[in-house]
């Protein structure tokens, strides 16, 4: 009879959804997902960093159509629409046309070198080689471009070759184009084909990355202003410099005297950043020196539509200024310091609280501002709200908001006025 009664029982029945789905793993998409800035709150969408990765993508005759467009522009700036003509004659035309470009090319420097390595580039790009494959072809191509790198390497087509040894390439090949350009890093971060092979050096040749910061030295800030150079600084500071290496962009900030006052010492000194620089000195010369910091920090700020506002980099910089300044004994000095920064940077806060530091500097200014600059950082971010909701770092920003200023429920209303 148990039997029996066991038999009757049913399974009760499956969902009509389907399987179950599987959980989406967010945190390791995110670590196999590529490396990028954060974006600032202002940028309308996520801003895909440009790495120059495509270069599969490229087609054989996007390989020379950099060569040929200006070739064919030159030849027909005076042609005119004309009637048909005889198509023997048009063929004609074309092989003379054909051949021009052949002698202008053969006519230009390293057009043999750059023929060889595009043959050989053509193979080693190729999707889905195996490996041992691919890496004979990487080091014929190597073989080809080496001890010319540094003559070609300025050429959008030319730039791509080199890029796929370095990304396709073993560590000593990569090693050894680091070697190779070495002393050329700061022209080729402001070109615009070229810079992309900067910022993959800086991050697949760890050993040669201190090399490369040490060129950008004395003209990161007027590497910060440059239309191309500025992305490969802000890669490097906020993607793949470790700490002392941060410091060696970073310092330049600092002014010309506190090179002086830094040349010999060790790295551990070196990570404190400014506070390292000011330590053990007296009062005039820590002055000079927080006066030229904050120069440096009033040119960047004073020329938003360059972007290096939203670099994190600037943002440390800042941070670090006004952690020196609130050690000043004089406090009416201190205030005086640290209003005159805010009144100098205060148009673009929202181009800040996405990075660590940046958040950091616009909470300091609303925990010790007055009621009138906390009125005017509130109405800078206003517009930003929503998107600040989603930053890990710039919710902190409207948590400490929430802390520092009175009646918050005026605060609630403040904020979301305009949001219905």
């Amino acid at each position: 009879m148990a039997a029996l009664q066991k038999s009757n029982k049913k399974r009760s029945a499956t969902s009509q959804s389907g399987p179950a789905q599987k959980k989406v793993h967010l945190d390791k998409a995110a670590k196999s997902s590529k490396q990028q800035r954060r974006q600032p709150i202002t940028a309308s969408a996520p801003v895909a960093q440009d790495d120059s990765d495509d270069d599969e993508a490229w087609t054989d005759e996007d390989v020379v159509a950099g060569e040929e467009e200006h070739d064919e522009a030159d030849m027909n700036v005076d042609s005119a629409p004309s009637a048909p003509k005889d198509p023997n004659a048009a063929r004609e035309g074309h092989k003379a046309q054909k051949l021009l470009q052949d002698q202008r090319k053969a006519s230009k420097p390293h057009s043999n070198l750059l023929l060889d390595a595009k043959r050989v580039w053509s193979l080693a790009r190729q999707k889905n080689l195996p490996t041992e494959e691919r890496q004979k072809h990487i080091h014929d191509l190597m073989d080809v471009i080496r001890g010319k790198v540094k003559d070609i390497v300025l050429k959008h087509d030319a730039s791509r070759i080199v890029q796929t040894v370095v990304k396709w390439g073993r560590q000593k090949e990569r090693d050894e184009i680091a070697a190779e350009l070495k002393g050329k890093y700061r022209e080729l971060a402001q070109n615009k084909y070229s810079k992309f092979l900067v910022t993959k050096l800086i991050r697949l040749s760890p050993t040669h990355r201190p090399e490369i910061l040490m060129e950008f030295r004395s003209h990161v800030l007027r590497l910060l202003l440059h239309r191309e150079a500025s992305s490969v600084l802000a890669d490097a500071f906020e993607l793949y410099a470790n700490a002392y290496e941060r410091t060696i962009l970073v310092r330049d900030f600092y002014g010309k005297e506190a090179a002086l006052f830094s040349g010999g010492e060790d790295r551990e000194k070196a990570k404190r950043g400014l506070q390292g620089v000011l330590d053990g000195l007296d009062t005039e010369p820590r002055r000079r020196i927080l006066t030229a910091t904050k120069e440096s920090l009033t040119t960047v700020f004073n020329n938003p539509d360059k972007g290096a506002v939203t670099h994190a980099i600037v943002h440390r910089a800042l941070w670090e200024y006004l952690t020196a300044v609130n050690e000043y004994p004089d406090e009416a000095e201190r205030e005086k310091q640290r209003r005159e920064m805010f009144e100098c940077c205060q148009d673009v806060l929202t181009e800040m609280v996405h990075t660590k530091d940046g958040s950091r500097v616009v909470r300091e200014f609303l925990a010790f501002g007055t009621a009138k600059e906390r009125k005017v950082i509130l109405k800078t971010l206003k517009p930003h709200i929503e998107r600040m909701c989603l930053d890990d770092e710039a919710q902190l920003v409207l948590f400490t908001a929430l802390d520092v200023i009175e009646y918050a429920e005026r605060l609630v209303l403040f904020v979301s006025a305009d949001t219905h």
